[in-house]
């Protein structure tokens, strides 16, 4: 779950000693993510419930509700991490947590490949992904998210609301492709912002070799 900050070189790894920082804006907003996560599987149908996290990181969101959550042992989840040190460090955690059905790829979560194996997902995590990509991405990926989605799954996504705010826009983007807000946390004091919405709308075929996003800087 990597997210926007003001780096021009960021350290990934480094980057994620901010979720221990008690009262951090990352510490809170991963409690909130956390929250929408145990939602999302608490509304999943019976049987294998199939989960893609773009951009993982160290998979803290999801890694960090499956053990003690009911419907853990019924998560088949792929998370898609380009740098290899917090990729490793998110196997590390599934497996002390006894969580097989986690598979992570050290790959780049911005091409439609290396989701092929769980779609359609139940639930699709898109954290850490809409402050690094132009907008013009983040609507194309979002156009996208029904081709990866089955009907009926959640998608959480995060976003910071520093000016210009893009997230009513991103709001809309969603509801422009078939999808029904659940949720949108924002703090009146910080820069974060968490979405959750439904696929309501028809899910499409999924396409791979698809890009949807590249980091800018």
């Amino acid at each position: 779950m990597t997210e926007e900050w003001d780096d021009e070189e960021r350290d990934w790894v480094a980057w994620h000693d901010w979720y221990d920082e008690p009262g951090s804006v990352l510490s809170r907003r991963l409690v909130v993510v956390q929250q929408r996560i145990r939602e999302a599987l608490d509304a999943a149908p019976p049987g294998p419930v199939r989960v893609l996290s773009m951009c993982a990181g160290q998979g803290r969101d999801l890694l960090g509700v499956l053990p003690d959550h009911p419907r853990g042992p019924d998560v088949r989840a792929v998370l898609v991490e380009l740098d290899p040190h917090n990729a490793d460090a998110a196997r590390e955690t599934a497996h002390a947590g006894g969580l097989g059905g986690i598979t992570v790829h050290t790959a780049d979560a911005g091409s439609t490949t290396p989701y092929r194996d769980v779609v359609p997902a139940h639930l699709a995590l898109v954290c850490g992904v809409f402050g690094n990509v132009t907008d013009a991405a983040i609507q194309h990926t979002i156009a996208e998210l029904p081709r990866l989605c089955a009907r009926g799954a959640t998608v959480i996504w995060t976003r910071h609301r520093r000016d210009p705010d893009l997230t009513p826009t991103i709001r809309a983007w969603f509801a422009d492709n078939g999808f029904t807000e659940l949720a949108f946390d924002g703090e009146e004091d910080s820069w974060m912002g968490v979405g959750s919405h439904r696929l309501t709308g028809p899910a499409r075929p999924y396409r791979p070799d698809v890009r949807l996003f590249e980091f800018v800087r």
